[in-house]
C-alpha cells in the first residue's frame, strides 16, 4: 500500500460549559473565525478541495449544530465538510496546519475532517475522548474501532485517496488541551500501539473554559470609524477606528461605520441599535449588505447583528452647516461615539491680501512675490469663504463669484474683478483654502475704495456680497525715498529701514513687479533681514529691512549718514541718504556739554542777581 507522510498539526482551546441557553446564542451568533468563514449555524464549512493539502491539513467545521449534538462529516462522498457540524465551538483562527488554535465551551465537540493520500492516521488528544469516526479501511489487524472511541485514539488505515472525519469531545473541565494528527506510510506509520508514528501532520491547541466570555460587546475586537466617501468597506484591518480627515460639503454625508465583536473577535448576535445625533442632525442605518441614504429623524432603532454596519448623518436644514455627535448604542451599551461637520453654504466672503496693480494690468503675480503659500497660484488678493457657523468652505463645485457691478459704476480706475483661482480646500494648512482673485487697472492710477465681491451659491441661489475693500492701481517704480525709524540709536537696539518707492507721477508704485537690485552703506548698523536682492513691496509700495545697532562688535558713538542706493535699476531716482546717531548706552556728556552747562548757570545766577538789585532801589 502507497503511503505519504504527514506533516502538519493544529491545537484547540475549550471555554465555556455547554448548556441549552448557550447552544441557542450560539446558533445565531455569526462569529469572524476559521478559515475564512464565520462560526455560526449559517456557516459555510471550509472546503478541503483547493485549500487542504492531503498529509498536511487538518480542519474544524465552523458551522454549529442546532440539534444538540454534534455531526461527523461523511466522507462517502469524499467532502466530510457538508454534513460536518460543531458544538460549542466559540472561535477558531484561520490556519489548518501545526499551529492552529481554536476556543470552546467545556463538554463541547469538535468536528474534525482531513484531506489524505493513502496513508495510515491517527488523531491522539491529550485529553478528552474521540467518537463518531468516519473514512475507509479501518484497522482491522488489532484492536476493533469500538474500542477505540472513548479514548484518546482514533486509527485509520486509509487505503485510497480520500478524507478522514472524527468527532473530539472536551473534557468536563476547563484547561488547555491538544489534538495531533499523524500520518505515515506502512514503514514507520502510526499504529494503535504507536499512534504518535511517522510525522506530524496537524495540531490545534484547544482552550476549555468554564464561562465564555464571547457574547458581549469587546471595544478591543470592535471597530467604529467615519468617512466622508463610503461606507462599510471602510471597516478593514488598515483602517480600523482611523477616521476620515476629509471635509463633508453642503449637501453630502457623513457615514459612521462599525463592526460589533466580542471578546473571541466573533460577530455579536442579532441586538438593538440605538442611533442618535445631537443639534437635529439627521441619521440613517444601514444593513451590512447596503450603504444608506439620508435619513429624516435624529434617532433610530434597528435589530441587526452590528457587522459591516452604517449610518449616515445628513443636514436637518438645507444649506445651513451642522456639528453633531452621533452616539450608537447595542443593547443599552454605548459602542461608539463621533463628533462630525458638515459645511453649509456660504455666508460670508472676504479679500484679503491685496497687493497693487500695474497700470495697464491684467494678471496677477504668482506665489513668493505675493504671498508665498508654494500653491503656485498667481493672484492680487485672496478671498475666503465661511459658512454661517464660520467654518471655512472650499468653493470650487458650490458656486460662482462675480464682481458686484454697482461698485464699479461711475469710475475709470478699475475696469474689472474676477476670481481666478477658487479654493478647493478646508484645511488651516492647505494654500487651496482660499480663493485668488485679479483686477483689470486702466491708464490713471487711483484707488477704488468703494471696489465689491459677490458669491452665488448654486444649490439655493443665495447671494453673498463682500464688505467694501480698496484696490489701487499705479506705475512701476520711477523714484524713493529712505528714513529710520528713530533718529538715534543705542547698541543693541533694532533699527528699521523703509523704503518708499514712487511712480513717475508721484504715486505710491505697484507690487507686482521688483524695485530692482541695490547697494547699502550703513556704518554701526548689522542686517538682520536679507538686503541687496530685489525688494518685494507691500501694497503701499514700501519695503523695510531690520539691522541691529552694533550688532555683537564694539561701535563708536557718534552721527552717521547712511547711504541707500537703487540708481542702478532705478536710473530716474537719486541716492537717498538718511542720517542716524548711535550711542554706547553709557555716559555720553563732553566738555562742551560741561562747559555749556556752567555758561548757562552763570547767566541764569546773574539774571537773579540783576532781579533782586531793582528790588532793593525801588525800597
Amino acid at each position: 500500500m502507497s503511503k505519504t507522510t504527514l506533516r502538519k498539526r493544529i491545537s484547540l482551546t475549550v471555554v465555556t460549559a455547554l448548556t441549552a441557553g448557550f447552544l441557542s446564542a450560539v446558533a445565531t451568533s455569526p462569529v469572524a473565525s476559521a478559515h475564512n468563514t464565520t462560526v455560526s449555524t449559517s456557516a459555510t464549512n471550509t472546503e478541503m478541495t483547493g485549500v487542504g493539502t492531503p498529509n498536511g491539513s487538518m480542519f474544524v467545521a465552523t458551522k454549529l449544530s442546532t440539534t444538540g449534538s454534534a455531526v461527523v462529516g461523511a466522507v462517502s462522498n469524499a467532502l466530510p465538510t457538508v454534513a460536518a457540524r460543531s458544538l460549542g465551538l466559540l472561535s477558531k483562527d484561520s490556519s489548518s496546519g501545526t499551529a492552529q488554535t481554536a476556543t470552546m465551551l467545556v463538554s463541547g465537540t469538535l468536528s474534525f475532517y482531513a484531506p489524505t493520500a493513502a496513508t495510515d492516521m491517527a488523531f491522539v488528544a491529550s485529553a478528552g475522548t474521540f467518537a463518531g469516526t468516519s473514512g475507509t479501511g479501518y484497522n482491522g489487524a488489532g484492536t476493533s474501532w469500538a474500542t477505540n472511541q472513548t479514548r484518546t485514539l482514533a486509527f485509520f488505515d486509509v487505503d485510497t485517496s480520500t478524507g478522514v472525519a472524527q468527532l473530539w469531545t472536551a473534557p468536563s473541565t476547563a484547561g488547555t488541551y491538544t489534538i495531533s494528527l499523524y500520518g505515515g506510510t506502512t514503514t514507520g506509520a502510526p499504529t494503535e500501539a504507536v499512534p504518535t508514528g511517522g510525522s506530524l501532520q496537524a495540531k490545534i491547541t484547544v482552550t476549555v473554559v468554564a464561562t465564555s466570555a464571547g457574547g458581549s460587546y469587546s471595544p478591543v475586537y470592535s471597530v467604529c470609524n467615519t468617512s466622508a466617501t463610503s461606507a462599510r468597506a471602510l471597516i478593514a484591518a488598515t483602517t480600523a477606528n482611523v477616521d476620515s480627515t476629509d471635509t463633508v460639503t453642503n449637501g453630502n454625508l457623513w457615514y459612521v461605520n462599525f463592526n460589533l465583536a466580542d471578546a473571541y473577535a466573533n460577530a455579536l448576535d442579532s441586538g438593538n441599535i440605538v442611533v442618535t445625533a445631537t443639534n437635529g442632525a439627521l441619521v440613517k442605518l444601514g444593513t451590512s449588505t447596503a450603504t444608506p441614504t439620508a435619513g429624516t429623524a435624529s434617532t433610530v432603532v434597528g435589530y441587526s447583528a452590528g457587522t459591516l454596519t452604517s449610518v449616515s448623518v445628513a443636514q436637518p436644514t438645507a444649506n445651513a452647516p451642522i456639528t453633531s455627535t452621533v452616539t450608537i448604542t447595542y443593547n443599552g451599551t454605548t459602542v461608539c461615539t463621533k463628533t462630525v461637520t458638515i459645511r453649509g453654504e456660504v455666508a460670508k466672503i472676504v479679500v484679503g491680501d491685496i497687493i497693487t496693480q500695474d497700470l495697464g494690468g491684467s494678471s496677477g503675480v504668482a506665489n513668493g512675490r505675493w504671498i508665498d503659500d508654494t500653491s503656485g497660484r498667481a493672484g492680487l488678493f485672496t478671498v475666503t469663504a465661511t459658512d454661517s457657523a464660520g467654518n471655512q468652505v472650499a468653493t470650487s463645485s458650490i458656486g460662482t463669484f462675480s464682481s458686484d457691478a454697482a461698485s464699479l459704476a461711475g469710475q475709470t480706475i478699475v475696469s474689472s474683478i474676477t476670481v481666478d483661482n477658487s479654493a478647493t480646500a478646508t484645511s488651516s494648512t492647505s494654500p487651496s483654502r482660499y480663493s485668488t482673485g485679479i483686477y483689470t487697472c486702466g491708464a490713471v492710477a487711483g484707488e477704488l475704495k468703494a471696489a465689491k465681491l459677490k458669491f452665488t451659491n448654486t444649490g439655493s441661489g443665495n447671494v453673498v456680497t463682500s464688505d467694501a475693500f480698496t484696490l489701487r492701481c499705479a506705475d512701476d517704480p520711477y523714484t524713493y525715498t529712505a528714513s529710520w525709524d528713530k533718529a538715534s540709536y543705542v547698541q543693541g537696539e533694532i533699527a528699521t529701514l523703509t523704503v518708499k518707492f514712487l511712480d513717475s507721477k508721484g504715486n505710491a508704485a505697484n507690487n507686482t513687479g521688483t524695485a530692482g537690485t541695490w547697494t547699502g552703506s550703513t556704518p554701526m548698523l548689522t542686517p538682520i533681514s536679507a538686503t541687496g536682492s530685489a525688494p518685494v513691496l507691500d501694497k503701499n509700495g514700501t519695503k523695510t529691512y531690520t539691522y541691529s545697532v552694533g550688532g555683537s562688535t564694539a561701535i563708536t558713538a557718534g552721527s552717521y549718514v547712511s547711504v541707500i542706493d537703487f540708481t542702478g535699476t532705478l536710473t530716474a531716482a537719486s541716492k537717498a541718504t538718511p542720517a542716524y546717531k548711535v550711542s554706547t548706552g553709557g555716559d555720553t556728556t563732553t566738555n562742551a556739554d560741561v562747559l555749556k552747562s556752567i555758561v548757562a548757570l552763570i547767566a541764569s545766577i546773574n539774571k537773579q542777581i540783576q532781579a533782586l538789585q531793582k528790588l532793593i532801589l525801588k525800597r
